[in-house]
């Protein structure tokens, strides 16, 4: 995108009033979307965006800018303009080096050779095949997002990455009604990948999987409240973790101390049954890259292992303000944020217990098969989860279908009475919300069984 003499003198001149650390983002990203809502195509939007993000370290701080244009001239203004935040003077010399991939993402169907035509295909067989799976449905909306993301990240420590990132996600939202009642269904499929996402997740199977979630919860009994056990499918994905704990676990909330883990690490504050682990190097996951937004090699890090707090997750600042190094979890948005510690792939690592055994041994209690939305404290870990389906279990058997269902409970305090985990493992996708910036990841876990947890429910 640019010549690296040029890039040398942008980061020189950000650096000329002194600073710790000079960095430039350049960034060139092509998407498109198509929604389909009331039996037709709404909207059918591409775009592409090019620009660069200049930021100064100094101080612990950060001073950052962004602009459209990266030519010379606009760049060497934003960096006097960036420079302006610290106060002193700086001779900067280094030699610029090229840091290379050791992990590759292979796209099989790149989606810039797809025809938009063959995209719309595919939006339009998923609101047939959900509309057409019982009478009772009421509405369908269908969403279909891809886009490709090449970056090159430079810095004043005279490392220069580069990554070509491509995703893909396709979802299913139902409603469906009895004239009486309403209930909804949803399901998503995607991940780092191309247009292959399709040879195994086809539009029908995503949209029969969510028409028979709200048609299934629309015949479902109101679920009862009170303190029960619970076993979580690995079908149910990672929300709970990434809820529960992910977030605690990010560096800027612990030195802010916002988080109920902070000052914890070497401490036990999981199950022995528990290990927790952030993985951006996972093929095809929808959380994954090469290198991070700040040119850090992607990697697996260890959160907590055997129920001990291990580890936090890292940017470049909030390492550096603990003489540690970057977890390659420094994220942005795009090239108008600066990056902020974020998950990426976050896991409960499997464990060896059969998932039907697990059910077995609850004589009473809920399974969930799907978690819905929830709410989270990160300073005391309390949270609010709903469940989007779930299920009786009577005598070790999954029963009838129940609805209305919500768990609350404590973070720390269920981690800690996980009793089973299962051998299994299941993945859900997501957009994170953080600082305002939106980053991509995917969750997962085994089955999980907590012995007792507070169910909330609308029986009476």
């Amino acid at each position: 995108m640019l010549e690296q003499s040029v890039i040398k003198k942008v980061l020189k001149e950000t650096l000329s009033n002194g600073g710790e650390m000079a960095e430039l983002f350049i960034e060139d990203s092509a998407s498109a979307s198509i929604v389909c809502e009331d039996n037709k195509i709404e909207q059918v939007i591409s775009g592409r965006d090019l620009g660069a993000g200049l930021r100064l370290i100094y101080d612990k701080r950060t001073a950052y800018a962004y602009t459209n244009n990266i030519d010379e001239k606009s760049l060497i203004a934003l960096a006097k303009s960036v420079r302006s935040a610290a106060g002193g003077n700086g001779d900067v010399v280094f030699d610029m080096s090229v840091k290379k991939p050791q992990i590759d993402f292979p796209i099989l169907k790149p989606i810039n050779e797809i025809a938009a035509g063959k995209k719309i295909e595919k939006v339009k067989a998923a609101n047939e095949a959900a509309r057409g799976f019982d009478k009772r449905i009421r509405q369908v909306k269908v969403m279909y997002q891809d886009g490709t993301r090449n970056v090159v990240v430079a810095n004043s420590k005279g490392e220069q990455t580069g990554d070509e990132r491509t995703g893909i996600v396709f979802l299913v939202h139902v409603v469906a009604s009895d004239g009486m009642t309403i209930q909804t269904g949803y399901e998503s499929a995607g991940g780092f990948m191309g247009f292959e996402l399709f040879d195994n997740e086809t539009p029908e199977k995503i949209a029969k999987t969510a028409a028979s979630r709200a048609i299934m919860m629309l015949e479902a009994e109101k679920a009862p409240a009170g303190e029960m056990a619970v076993v979580l499918s690995s079908d149910a994905g990672g929300t709970m973790i990434h809820e529960a704990i992910g977030h605690g676990l990010e560096g800027d909330f612990i030195q802010q101390g916002l988080s109920v883990y902070s000052k914890r690490l070497g401490e036990k504050i999981a199950s022995q049954l528990i290990t927790v682990v952030d993985d951006g190097t996972l093929p095809n996951k929808r959380g994954s890259f090469r290198f991070d937004d700040e040119g850090t090699a992607s990697q697996r890090t260890v959160l907590v292992e055997e129920g001990v707090l291990k580890q936090f997750m890292y940017d470049r600042l909030s390492a550096m303000k603990e003489g540690r190094s970057s977890t390659g979890n420094g994220r942005r948005m795009s090239y108008k944020y600066r990056p902020i510690p974020r998950m990426t792939n976050t896991l409960i690592a499997p464990g060896k217990m059969n998932p039907a055994e697990i059910v077995e041994s609850v004589k009473k209690g809920l399974f969930v098969k799907k978690m819905g939305g929830g709410e989270v404290n990160i300073v005391n870990g309390d949270f609010v989860f709903e469940v989007s389906e779930g299920y009786l279990i009577e005598d070790g058997k999954v029963r009838q279908p129940v609805r209305g269902a919500t768990l609350t409970g404590n973070g720390p305090e269920v981690l800690k009475g996980i009793d089973m985990v299962g051998n299994d493992l299941g993945f859900s996708i997501g957009t994170c919300g953080k600082d305002g910036q939106g980053a991509p990841v995917s969750d997962a876990q085994p089955t999980l069984r907590i012995p007792k947890i507070i169910v909330g429910g609308t029986k009476t």
